[in-house]
């Protein structure tokens, strides 16, 4: 296969597939999808045979993402992002639970997008500072 890039292409699609092989198997410990870990020492092994030495080191006979790389604000993309989806669905649970987990349809989905759209306007204002648990429930529930 050929596939021509720019370099700055290219560094796009480096961070595109650190990004993904991050989020597939960053929780995964020893049971990684080690096909994603090939492809993406494939790729930074190219960025350093394609004049991008810094992006690329060697770990354990494979070629990894740098420090340099790792450390070069990718790690801020990927944390915003994980930001996002936590709100987003603690938004979309709470909707669900406060409209007693019914099934959604046409007759009360503008609903729930209301109520998600006030939580999320909750998280912007005061992240998760208002969210409060009774602890003598969550104690009474352990014993």
């Amino acid at each position: 296969m050929k596939l021509e890039l720019t370099n700055k292409q290219f560094r796009r699609l480096l961070d595109m597939a650190y990004i993904g092989n991050w989020i597939l198997n960053a929780t995964r410990g020893d049971d990684r999808f080690k096909d994603y870990d090939e492809v993406e020492s494939l790729l930074f092994a190219k960025a350093r045979e394609e004049g991008m030495p810094t992006l690329a080191e060697d770990w354990n006979g494979e070629v990894i993402p740098s420090r340099a790389f790792v450390e070069g604000g990718i790690h801020e993309a990927i944390m915003e992002y994980e930001n996002n989806v936590f709100f987003d669905i603690l938004a979309e649970d709470l909707a669900r639970r406060d409209m007693d987990d019914v099934p959604i349809n046409e007759s009360n989905y503008e609903e729930l997008n209301r109520r998600i759209d006030a939580y999320i306007a909750e998280f912007d204002a005061h992240g998760t500072d208002n969210i409060l648990v009774d602890s003598d429930t969550f104690s009474s529930l352990s014993d």
